[in-house]
């Protein structure tokens, strides 16, 4: 990868991991952006879904089943706006789950690029299976 893509998909990151501030989960706070010819055209942090209470943890501090991750949100607010998401990059805090790689599949999402590692790496094998190019970047190397 050259000079000028690295220390651009550092930026992006740095967006997504301000962006994961929003979020109301105690346990992890991701951020996810979507980025198109150099343009965001979505983004997403995990949460519960809209109306629901911003509460992501039951009593025993179990992530809540129904709560989104990131790349979810991310690209369900781009397939409720006029843009695609094919080609796109995803640029996401954390690596993804199996079920957010499915998505980002479906997607037609080319890329995607993350910081943090996931505790599985199911989703991270799927996406390879499907030929979307999986970077790892650490925001330390600057």
């Amino acid at each position: 990868m050259d000079k000028k893509q690295l220390l651009l998909d550092q930026r992006y990151l740095r967006m997504a991991s301000i962006w994961s501030q929003n979020s109301y989960c105690k346990r992890r706070q991701v951020g996810a952006l979507l980025v198109k010819d150099k343009m965001i055209i979505s983004d997403g942090y995990n949460g519960t879904p809209s109306g629901f209470e911003n509460i992501c943890e039951d009593e025993n501090n179990k992530t809540k089943p129904y709560v989104l991750h990131a790349e979810a949100n991310a690209i369900t607010k781009v397939a409720k706006s006029n843009n695609s998401s094919d080609g796109a990059t995803m640029y996401v805090t954390s690596s993804p789950c199996v079920e957010c790689a499915k998505l980002i599949i479906q997607a037609g999402i080319k890329r995607v690029v993350f910081t943090d590692s996931y505790r599985l790496e199911d989703g991270i094998d799927l996406l390879k299976r499907a030929n979307i190019e999986v970077i790892q970047v650490d925001l330390e190397d600057e």
